[in-house]
């Protein structure tokens, strides 16, 4: 984001006005640099900026000068335009430029500007209400003030305020407001950029080493060194070179955390305001501090209020540098209004991780018959086709919501099948017997997927194989899967492939011919001896894209657990092999039966978990009616969060967030020590929000 003009009414000290950023007739660029004086008229611009895109929400939450109007019977209304960057301020590039505003009344409270006030902005500008905070890179903006000091050490990255956006600004707003503690941050940036060698914290860690040592002579060798106490580095430094300090060391933190999923986080774009930074470092080092500024965050809009003496010290070239704009939006490939033809044939997978077979096997039928073929995804509405296929593998309220929609939309041209619609539901012989048409899922490459057999001939309760397959049944055969040789890789289907009669030279022609095989339905523990356990150690067992070694098996209880242990040494797995069990949850058992699954599997060598919450299909049987929690609801929960696995630990989450809600539910209140573990990894800006709205249960404002 690029703030590109500002507009006011009624404010103070200025009154109504203005100001253009841009400065020149140059559309596509903005400057780097915007100096203002060092007036009293100057400061209330910066804060006119901030009221305009710090955001209602946070900006109410800090002490914002109600005597910044003017006239004290009229709201004080800044409105801004912005230009912004894909896909940081946006999901979609929709927009590219924007108007928007607030308004502030005579207490102080600011609310966004109704439609009819957003005259404001120029009218061929399109102009609509910001949803700031939505993401931490949305429409980023940091603020200094002249007071400012370290935060209390401990707090700066637990995250339990929800609002704790309001920390990038609040210096400009609130007399010595903290910034974050430069401790706390050198010691996150060591424990993850060096211990963990995560690139974007070593990145920071040495951009900042480096320009920090070169400019402000600050000795910041301990900071690497992880046997000096943080705090003990810092506190070697000289007082100017803290305070000098403080303020980019803040700035590095709140990019880092809006811009996570970036190698080098400094160099994304976003706005600055700075007050009087000649106070920071004194004006004799005002040139070095800002042309430091300046090579640590190259992309950064920097708007400063500053003397004329220490704005002389820079040459005019400084001031004179100009950022490029977003690019204008563009035709993406793909993204124009895609209409068929009639004779299209529409497939659509509604919901599925992996290919769908049955719509490639459509897909061969009516290549077959000469018509064009189109792939849709999810909730899919085009225009055009007679005849369209949707396919959804799993039931829930969202699913049923877009299966609704997708009748609503296509009416009698539509044929909706799949287990998440109809468990009756197949194909026609004649297209069931095709070789699936590849050509609709490129992604696939070498691999293959589909049946050898199908069906189990075991009643599990809430699975719906016996009743939609039967007992197990020979459909296919490996040579017929694998094209003759020209695939090999294989995603097999099959439901229980161990529990077929001829399942032991299925296994041993795999290993045999030496393909990699992903048994993406788990294999069945039980039904395991030592000679198929040697056969499946000669198998290339694989993950779904066949990019490292893994078995799958299951484990949807806690029953004979002795019996899954003798089974699971056959296999002599080490610690370093990648066995997943899959965990249902949510069906019959209870929190302390789960953890005992749990446990169990933690003393396995080389396992680990993927849980998967139990979904009835329509018809299908509810979850049991238990006691979950039980009489030590706390008790188990402690012990839950303390096993912990070696990888995957993403899927434990959600089975920790389903636990919390629960709990919330059935208690009125959040246990905490689950609350740091489901943010222990992920997420962690949306913890302060999760606490607030107790684990989602509670609506409202915060």
């Amino acid at each position: 984001m690029y703030l590109l003009k500002l507009i006011f009414e009624n404010s103070a000290r200025t009154g109504d006005g203005g100001f253009d950023f841009q400065k020149r007739k140059d559309s596509r660029t903005i400057a780097k640099w915007t100096h203002l004086g060092n007036d009293e008229r100057s400061g209330e611009l910066l804060r006119l900026i901030t009221i305009g895109l710090g955001g209602e929400k946070y900006l109410n939450a800090v002490p914002v000068l109600a005597e910044m109007a003017g006239d004290r019977r009229r709201p004080l209304r800044v409105a801004h335009v912005l230009a912004r960057h894909y896909p940081h301020d946006m999901q979609t590039r929709r927009e590219p430029v924007l108007g928007s505003g607030v308004q502030m009344d005579a207490s102080g409270h600011v609310t966004p500007l109704r439609a009819r006030d957003l005259f404001l902005v120029p009218s061929h500008v399109p102009a609509r209400k910001l949803n700031i905070g939505k993401r931490l890179s949305a429409h980023f903006f940091l603020a200094y003030g002249r007071k400012y000091l370290p935060g209390p050490r401990g707090e700066d990255f637990q995250f339990t305020d929800p609002l704790f956006r309001r920390n990038r600004f609040h210096s400009l707003l609130v007399s010595d407001a903290p910034l974050t503690h430069p401790a706390d941050f050198i010691a996150r940036l060591r424990y993850k950029g060096i211990r963990w060698g995560r690139a974007p914290s070593k990145y920071v860690l040495q951009t900042l080493c480096t320009h920090l040592s070169q400019r402000l002579h600050m000795r910041t060798d301990p900071w690497s060194d992880i046997a000096i106490d943080p705090v003990n580095a810092w506190n070697r430094l000289r007082a100017w070179q803290q305070r000098a300090a403080l303020p980019i060391l803040d700035m590095a933190r709140h990019m880092m955390d809006a811009f996570s999923k970036s190698a080098t986080p400094l160099d994304m774009p976003g706005v600055v305001l700075l007050d009087r930074p000649e106070t920071y470092c004194g004006r004799r080092r005002f040139k070095d501090y800002l042309t430091l500024l300046d090579a640590l965050f190259p992309q950064i809009q920097f708007i400063v209020s500053a003397d004329a003496a220490s704005v002389n010290s820079l040459p005019s070239s400084f001031w004179k540098k100009r950022l490029p704009l977003p690019d204008e939006e563009k035709p993406q490939p793909g993204s124009r209004r895609v209409r068929l033809t009639r004779d299209t044939v529409l497939l659509i997978d509604a919901d599925g991780r992996l290919p769908n077979l049955a719509l490639m096997k459509l897909s061969a039928h009516y290549r077959g018959s000469g018509h064009k073929v189109w792939l849709g995804k999810g909730g899919c509405f085009l225009e055009g086709s007679d005849m369209v296929y949707a396919s959804t593998l799993f039931y829930s309220p969202r699913s049923e919501r877009r299966n609704q929609a997708l009748k609503l939309y296509y009416g009698s041209k539509l044929t909706l099948g799949g287990t998440g619609e109809d468990i009756t539901s197949r194909l026609p012989d004649a297209v069931e017997a095709l070789v699936p048409d590849y050509a609709l899922y490129p992604e696939l490459g070498d691999r293959a997927i589909g049946f050898i057999t199908r069906g189990c001939p075991f009643s599990c309760p809430f699975c719906v194989v016996p009743l939609k397959e039967g007992k197990p049944r020979e459909v296919s055969d490996l040579d017929t899967l694998l094209e003759g040789g020209r695939r090999n890789k294989l995603i097999l289907l099959d439901d229980n492939i161990l529990s077929h009669s001829d399942a032991d030279q299925f296994l041993l022609e795999m290993a045999e011919r030496g393909i990699q095989v992903n048994f993406t339905q788990t294999l069945d523990l039980r039904l395991v001896n030592r000679d198929r356990a040697g056969m499946l150690r000669n198998i290339q067992c694989a993950n779904t894209r066949f990019t490292r070694s893994n078995f799958h098996f299951s484990l949807n209880h806690n029953r004979n657990l002795d019996l899954v242990a003798e089974k699971y040494r056959l296999f002599d797995f080490k610690p370093r092999d990648n066995v997943e069990f899959v965990c249902m949850y949510g069906y019959d058992t209870t929190i302390e039966e789960d953890v005992d699954r749990f446990a169990f599997l933690r003393s396995l060598p080389g396992a680990y978990v993927f849980t998967q919450k139990y979904l009835p299909l329509r018809g299908g049987p509810p979850p049991g009616i238990i006691d979950f929690f039980g009489a030590e609801p706390d008790r188990w929960i402690d012990r839950l969060i303390g096993i912990v696995f070696t990888q995957n630990m993403k899927s434990m989450e959600n089975y920790y967030r389903w636990v919390s809600r629960r709990y919330a539910k059935a208690y009125g209140k959040l246990h905490m020590g689950l609350v740091d573990a489901i943010f222990r990894y992920n997420n962690r800006h949306k913890k302060g929000g999760y606490i607030a709205s107790l684990a989602g249960t509670r609506k409202g404002h915060f």
